[in-house]
């Protein structure tokens, strides 16, 4: 395939010899290009270069696809069948990549920029804690997930030949800590202060039965609290003891049916309404998140206050002992082994005793052992 120069002639009607001038190719897709280029030089040096691409396969033909074009077309091809939680995390990650680097072209986002993004995103304050005055620095586990969120789009950006090659991701070394939960005799104690809340009103119960309900069978079975809000009756089998979550409401993408204990089945027996959920609350989700923590205050837990996913992290690591690795990832609904894994470990590392460490001799007699 081949390039051509030439001038537009009503330009060269009027600015004679001093015309711009212009390369003309075809694409490989059969449409007809042109871009005006200047001076005689640069357009030989533009066609020479265009020749190459094209003759070498390289050609790419969306140089001009700008960044929102791009992000309207992912939105409105993928993400619209993605899960109300994933497109919800992947809007916000985009959000916050086009707020800090502010990309134009498509082709112009390479390594460069999303080293940049890395840099200034890691220098923004998170969310302030339940307890604490000041934010602090964004984690490097939030600032990891964004990159996964953006990588995943412009990876499609690459299968659709949009960009020739996907960016570099250097992904941020995250610490390992032991994660906090929570741990029975907190629960307790959270468990006998549901009474400090006055919602959800307008139900056949008093806000307390709700509360003690939900808490324990967020306890007991280790769902997030979207899926447990998103329970419906008509998925409770309170009779063989099981309850179904539903692929449209849970992070696995699949529909599970999870047995309930006796105790989490007498609280669901205590929430018996006309409301199509099991769990109704009609108030928002800061709301919800700020009646917890007034529980956790009347039930004398100091600050920062826990959050519902660390209910999650007590089951599993309250169970992690009790049952095998895959019954753990199975209930949990984990994609990955790795991240049951990581609850295995922990509860390993808080389970382990000292009775099998080597003492020295001189050791045991220093303390009359």
């Amino acid at each position: 395939m081949t390039a051509w120069l030439f001038q537009n002639s009503r330009q060269r009607q009027q600015f004679g010899g001093k015309a711009p001038w212009s390369v003309g190719w075809r694409a490989p897709d059969g449409k007809q290009c042109s871009k005006r280029i200047g001076s005689k030089s640069l357009a030989e040096k533009f066609k020479r270069r265009l020749e190459n691409e094209l003759a070498a396969g390289t050609y790419n033909s969306h140089g001009r696809l700008t960044w929102a074009e791009f992000r309207t077309e992912y939105e409105s091809k993928v993400m619209e069948g993605a899960s109300a939680s994933t497109a919800k995390e992947t809007r916000m990650a985009l959000n916050r990549f086009e707020k800090l680097v502010k990309p134009v072209r498509l082709v112009g986002i390479d390594s460069k920029l999303i080293d940049t993004y890395i840099a200034r995103r890691r220098k923004q304050k998170g969310r302030t804690r339940a307890g604490e005055e000041t934010a602090q620095k964004i984690s490097v586990a939030t600032v990891n997930k964004e990159l996964r969120h953006i990588k995943l789009v412009l990876n499609r950006a690459v299968k659709w030949g949009y960009l020739p090659k996907l960016p570099d991701f250097e992904m941020q070394r995250e610490p390992v800590k032991l994660k906090r939960f929570v741990e029975p005799n907190t629960f307790t104690a959270i468990y006998d202060n549901c009474n400090a809340v006055e919602r959800p009103g307008d139900l056949p119960f008093e806000p307390a039965v709700w509360w003690e309900g939900m808490l324990l069978f967020a306890y007991c079975t280790g769902w997030r609290i979207g899926e447990i809000l998103a329970l419906r009756r008509e998925d409770l089998n309170l009779d063989a003891g099981r309850a179904i979550t539903r692929h449209s409401d849970n992070k696995g993408n699949r529909d599970d049916a999870v047995p309930l204990a006796g105790p989490v089945v007498e609280h669901l027996r205590r929430l018996a309404c006309f409301e199509p959920v099991a769990f109704p609350w009609y108030y928002g989700e800061r709301t919800l998140y700020r009646d917890f923590h007034r529980i956790q205050e009347a039930a004398g837990i100091p600050k920062p206050y826990y959050g519902f996913h660390d209910l999650r992290r007590g089951f599993a690591s309250m169970n992690a002992g009790q049952m095998s690795a895959t019954e753990l990832q199975a209930l949990m609904r984990h994609r990955s082994f790795e991240t049951t894994k990581r609850y295995i470990n922990q509860a390993q590392q808080l389970t382990r005793t000292a009775e099998k460490v080597f003492v020295p001799d001189v050791g045991r007699k220093a303390v009359g052992g």
